[in-house]
């Protein structure tokens, strides 16, 4: 596949790092020359210096011959402007960053095509759906659904208060059926358990479960749900707005902006059951008379990632339970995870993931990167002649990071173990870590590679 992408910033990075491990032809254009060097550097790509708004440039780039062409400079009008020039010069399928949340409007779609522009990306919206997904599964770090909800990927943090610490794989405690653990997060390394491993207080755990069994999950797991009906947002940006106008009518929510032109104006963006607190939200006090220690969740989404690490951090000294905190600066990430923030968002890589979609072969129906891990989820249809088919899992050549999580046949989810035998037609949900994806790839279509066009 020939991709192209306009743009140099952290979401091109977190594509390059997806890209690198399959066959696509990636070139990336910009006008910042330094940033080009860096990014070729570490990945496998060609860069070219230019402007993805010039007819010249772009003819630089191939356009014509390109699969997908990707604009995510900081520049809306630039992305839209090169998008519609890559259309009209052969490229297959565009996609733009926007800034607006009228743009992706149904009412609007068809304007946009009659440019060339198949699809638009509004990072902030993409955020705050994901904030308001993890405030209706707050005991959930992470929560992945496959195959309309047949199963779930979970990551959670392990507290003292669970029977699964210090029981070893192979004593067969974790063969209950109810959910199945793929991954294990501990002092900042991800690995695939095996035999002689053990759960420990402070892993974060990634499983595999089915809807019927949540609950049992929950309890086994030692996690409580809390329901959510008080919301503090810090931060009054596109991504707090767009979280209050996703909010349930019955959650209350308040946001707290310093600037005051910037309150009021956010005053009429949003309904009824939110409120806007024009202050200071690293006031102690006035956070206390306006109620945080009767909030059931504190959402730090400003634009600096230490202000909201550093808010979520006074917001637990308050009691509350669910922190979650946008966190733009990778140095960060490993930092917030070892303060217990409760959940970490990041706006590039949620967006970085999205488009990626675009990329995938239909028999590859899913890969998603995930968060707090260097780790992919990827969901496969088994195939007809396919050595996945074959054989029992525990007979198959499986690299040893990378674990076989569920199935779902006929709608119905199930968890994989070493007797499981994969039937052509189900959709299998598997964890990959490092660059194995290739050999699973072998497993369910020996002749053609997913990710090759």
């Amino acid at each position: 596949m020939n991709i192209v992408i306009a743009g140099v910033g952290e979401v091109v990075r977190y594509l390059a790092k997806m890209f690198s491990v399959e066959n696509h032809n990636l070139t990336i254009i910009d006008d910042n020359e330094t940033k080009l060097n860096a990014l070729s550097e570490h990945y496998d790509l060609m860069t070219v210096y230019g402007s993805a708004t010039s007819i010249e440039d772009l003819n630089k780039v191939n356009i014509k011959n390109a699969d997908l062409f990707v604009a995510v400079t900081s520049h809306e009008s630039n992305n839209l402007t090169s998008c519609a020039l890559a259309h009209n010069l052969g490229a297959k399928t565009t996609l733009a960053r926007v800034d607006s949340k009228e743009y992706i409007l149904n009412k609007n779609k068809e304007r946009f095509n009659d440019l060339g522009i198949k699809s638009l990306v509004y990072p902030e919206l993409l955020t705050a759906q994901e904030i308001v997904k993890s405030l209706n599964n707050n005991w959930q770090r992470i929560n992945m659904s496959f195959c309309n909800d047949s199963l779930l990927l979970l990551a959670v943090k392990l507290r003292d208060n669970t029977d699964v610490l210090n029981k070893e794989f192979k004593t067969g405690f974790m063969d209950h059926g109810k959910f199945r653990i793929t991954a294990i997060k501990r002092s900042g390394d991800t690995f695939i358990p095996k035999g002689d491993d053990k759960l420990l207080s402070g892993d974060i755990v990634y499983l595999i479960t089915t809807p019927e069994e949540l609950e049992y999950t929950r309890i086994a797991l030692g996690k409580e749900n809390r329901p959510i009906r008080r919301v503090m947002i810090m931060g009054g940006s596109r991504i707090g707005i767009n979280t209050a106008q996703l909010l349930p009518r019955d959650v209350s929510a308040k946001i707290i902006e310093i600037n005051p032109e910037r309150a009021e104006k956010i005053a009429n963006l949003v309904p009824d059951n939110v409120m806007i607190l024009n202050m200071d939200a690293r006031d102690l006090e006035s956070l206390k008379e306006e109620g945080i220690e009767n909030t059931d969740a504190f959402v730090a989404v400003t634009g600096s990632s230490d202000t909201n690490i550093l808010a979520c951090l006074a917001a637990k000294r308050f009691g509350i339970v669910k922190t979650i905190a946008e966190i733009e600066n990778n140095d960060y990430i490993p930092l917030a995870l070892n303060l217990d923030i409760g959940t970490i968002v990041n706006k590039k890589l949620i967006t970085a993931s999205h488009i990626y979609q675009l990329t995938l072969d239909k028999s590859v129906l899913n890969v998603t990167c995930v968060p707090l891990s260097d780790a992919q989820v990827v969901e496969f249809e088994a195939v007809e002649n396919s050595k996945v088919t074959k054989q029992k899992l525990r007979d198959l050549n499986i690299p040893s990071d990378v674990n076989f999580g569920g199935y779902v046949r006929n709608g119905k989810g199930y968890l994989c173990y070493g007797n499981t035998e994969i039937q052509v037609g189900d959709h299998v949900i598997v964890f990959c870590l490092a660059t194995s994806i290739h050999a699973v790839e072998q497993l369910f279509h020996p002749k053609k590679s997913f990710f090759s066009k």
